[in-house]
């Protein structure tokens, strides 16, 4: 029984990526006393230290959510440096420019910028180090806050924020125009390198 509810808190654990969820919430999702809820997170932390497994958990804010572990940090930047690594999708292009915009700025704000879920868009651009957990919202649960990297200005051949065209005043149609011209730069950038490397 205790391995059908390990794999439950583990699955949920991966659903809410790094946005992260709270010992009572999860409890209350995988139907377990608090008590039983320890057991399995205890349980999970044991398994995750032996060195055939890649993600350990983690806690901030009081606040689970899992994580690649450090000591693999080597490969997983080997990864991003790769020539073979995958241009960003248009949802990350999107998410990537809403929050150079309006960061910092939390996952949840995100979406209601966009009109869908972006976990999976965040978690991409973490992983490429496009943007950082830059601090947490004060408020129930505490959200991640995320912000763009120093590789990000480097990607865009910029050396401050300040130089990113300014948004007019307006309404979110306005960020989603200019996220259009954002777009096109990135495009035509990642195009242009491309048939650099070819030629």
């Amino acid at each position: 029984m205790n391995k059908k509810y390990q794999g439950i808190v583990e699955g949920l654990l991966f659903v809410v990526g790094e946005e992260g969820i709270t010992r009572s919430k999860l409890a209350e999702l995988a139907e377990l006393e608090a008590s039983e809820l320890e057991e399995i997170l205890k349980d999970l932390q044991e398994d995750y230290k032996h060195e055939g497994r890649g993600i350990t958990l983690m806690e901030s804010g009081k606040t689970l959510y899992l994580s690649s572990k450090p000591q693999h940090s080597v490969y997983l930047k080997r990864l991003l440096e790769s020539p073979q690594t995958p241009k960003l999708s248009q949802a990350a292009l999107e998410t990537l420019a809403i929050i150079a915009y309006q960061q910092p700025i939390t996952r949840v704000e995100v979406e209601e910028l966009r009109g869908v879920k972006s976990d999976r868009a965040i978690h991409t651009l973490v992983v490429r180090s496009m943007i950082e957990e830059v601090g947490r919202r004060e408020g129930i649960g505490r959200p991640i806050l995320y912000g763009t990297t120093t590789d990000f200005l480097t990607y865009f051949g910029i050396t401050s924020l300040d130089e990113l065209p300014p948004l007019p005043e307006g309404t979110e149609e306005d960020l989603e125009q200019e996220a259009d011209l954002f777009f096109e730069n990135i495009h035509t950038k990642e195009d242009n390198e491309k048939h650099s490397q070819e030629g």
